[in-house]
């Protein structure tokens, strides 16, 4: 039996490639617990364009400054981040439900997929993952078919308007969640074996 495959970091540009089957889930939830936290960083269609697509509106990052930032505040956490890039609604619930065998929580800017996909929206419910949603720009002070996003309404939380630093607080938030999670499960789990005595 080979081992699950991994997902790999994506240049800017690349379009996200993964197996449509889902591999047998190898973790565990008490596995989650502890050890390293681990984060699938996903973007959505036309964020490969950044730096270069309407720069006063989304700014002069590119996705590669963004994800070689969010790498490093990864890292000085203790935490692993994976990132992909998918123009394809399909191959991001496919990514979505790939990180339910190995991350602890998502980041996720699925662009304008926000407001039109039931489809990820109901993959971030499936995967029971925390999941944050950011943006560059404030959904809610553009048009106005921007001002919903379906999928926010199953992630944790939902970070707007502050250029690439969405991403960065949707880190922050997302590995604090997690963090949180596991000083409660690791007191519940205290207050169980103290029962038991």
């Amino acid at each position: 039996m080979s081992a699950p495959r991994k997902p790999k970091a994506r240049a800017a540009g690349s379009r996200a490639r993964r197996p449509l089957h889902q591999d047998t889930p190898t973790r565990q939830t008490a596995a989650r617990t502890k050890g390293t936290i681990k984060i699938a960083l996903l973007h959505g269609p036309n964020l490969n364009m950044l730096g270069t697509r309407a720069p006063d509106i989304y700014g002069t990052a590119t996705l590669n400054d963004i994800e070689s930032e969010m790498m490093e505040r990864a890292v000085k956490r203790g935490a692993e981040l994976r990132s992909a890039q998918s123009n394809f609604e399909g191959e991001l619930v496919a990514l979505i439900q790939l990180a339910r065998n190995w991350a602890d929580a998502i980041v996720i800017n699925p662009g304008a997929y926000s407001h039109t996909s039931v489809a990820i929206r109901d993959a971030i419910e499936a995967v029971g993952l925390p999941a944050v949603e950011v943006h560059l720009t404030n959904i809610h002070a553009r048009e106005e078919f921007r001002a919903a996003s379906l999928t926010a309404a199953r992630c944790i939380g939902l970070i707007s308007g502050f250029g690439p630093n969405s991403y960065y607080l949707g880190l922050d938030a997302a590995l604090s969640h997690v963090e949180a999670s596991r000083r409660s499960h690791g007191e519940a789990g205290k207050r169980q074996r103290t029962k038991r005595r």
